[in-house]
């Protein structure tokens, strides 16, 4: 309970000024009532929870309370495969969903878990601006789209944060550390480079992996590896300064198809205003659970990369891309150069370097 309630605190805050955007918009005149489920890959009061609640809020008083979504945390009903080809089938509405566990579906996406593509500084605003306003969105949506999934925004969720019992600072300190990663090849490539052993295994057999030394390492952003537990069996937490990490909501295509417009567009709409203060409330929620880990163990040596530190690991990570354009499916090139060039409009725009 304490995990959770501290959890909610820049949640809290973050909802307070999307409050004040969404104040004041017209109800609908919604007619008839509906009842959907939205399965989340995080527990109750982690980010991916926190925002599908607060989306199921917008909607209900839109709605004047006629649209009712129920929120299932993660474990409710299954695991992360499970729960996106749940969606995927029709069997439920939405989803929260990622870059890595949805690739097995859409494998366009694993252009998201490719590592030192987005920039450290000013990491939200360029991610929004990439993701709201970038070629590489309507690409990535008729991927999507071609899977039955229909993808109602992109989050950014905090960088990933690797738990680990071995000093990690260069290359050769990587190899052979087994390392958990999420069920993307890309991901596991990209490790791979790193000189890592990753391996793929579901949310909820991290902690007992670690605990039985199956596993070395892995890597979550701060909230989870505090909500989770997972700093409690590690000597060290690094910030490599590789990967965001990207929830993507989902909803089935065919289901977003049956609605009334006025219905698609409010979803589309309410995600669109959560973009903003949910990526701000990834930050402090980051610098939240560095706190409290530290003060629940001291011991644990907290690190982030330098701009040297990071130089040969951006070298290694360069030719993945290759591998992304063999593995990425249909137009991965096209997405990948989008990307890259949405990224260093962005950048341009924001003044990042």
């Amino acid at each position: 309970m304490i995990r959770r309630s501290m959890a909610s605190v820049c949640f809290i805050l973050a909802v307070l000024l999307f409050s004040g955007v969404s104040a004041g918009q017209a109800q609908a005149a919604v007619t008839q009532e509906y009842n959907w489920k939205l399965v989340s890959e995080e527990v109750d009061g982690d980010f991916m929870t926190d925002w599908a609640h607060e989306f199921a809020k917008q909607m209900k008083e839109w709605s004047d309370g006629k649209i009712n979504i129920e929120v299932y945390p993660y474990g409710t009903l299954g695991g992360e495969r499970d729960i996106n080809e749940l969606v995927q089938l029709g069997e439920v509405e939405f989803v929260m969903s990622d870059y890595g566990w949805i690739s097995a579906f859409v494998p366009q996406a694993q252009v998201l878990a490719l590592h030192y593509i987005l920039p450290r500084e000013k990491s939200v605003e360029v991610f929004n601006d990439v993701f709201n306003n970038g070629k590489v969105r309507g690409l990535l949506e008729k991927s999507f789209q071609a899977k039955n999934f229909q993808p109602l925004g992109y989050l950014h969720e905090g960088w990933q944060w690797v738990t680990h019992n071995k000093k990690i600072r260069t290359p050769e300190d990587c190899k052979g550390v087994k390392i958990r990663v999420m069920g993307s090849p890309m991901l596991q490539k990209g490790y791979g480079a790193f000189g890592f052993n990753a391996i793929t295994l579901d949310y909820g057999e991290i902690y007992s992996a670690l605990q039985m030394n199956l596993i070395d390492a892995q890597v979550q952003p701060m909230f989870a590896n505090y909500s989770m537990g997972f700093y409690e069996q590690v000597k060290f937490i690094t910030n490599m300064e590789a990967e965001l990490f990207v929830a993507i909501p989902l909803a089935n295509r065919e289901f977003m198809e049956s609605l009334p417009k006025d219905i698609r567009d409010k979803i589309l709409e309410v995600w669109a205003g959560i973009t903003k203060p949910a990526g701000e409330d990834s930050l402090k929620r980051e610098e939240k659970f560095i706190k409290l880990v530290k003060e629940k163990r001291p011991e644990i040596e907290f690190y982030k990369f330098t701009d040297e530190d990071i130089k040969p690991f951006h070298e290694l990570a360069i030719p993945v891309r290759e591998e992304y354009l063999k593995s990425g499916g249909e137009g991965a090139k096209e997405i990948l150069d989008a990307l890259l060039a949405d990224i260093e409009a962005a950048k341009k725009k924001h003044g990042v370097k």
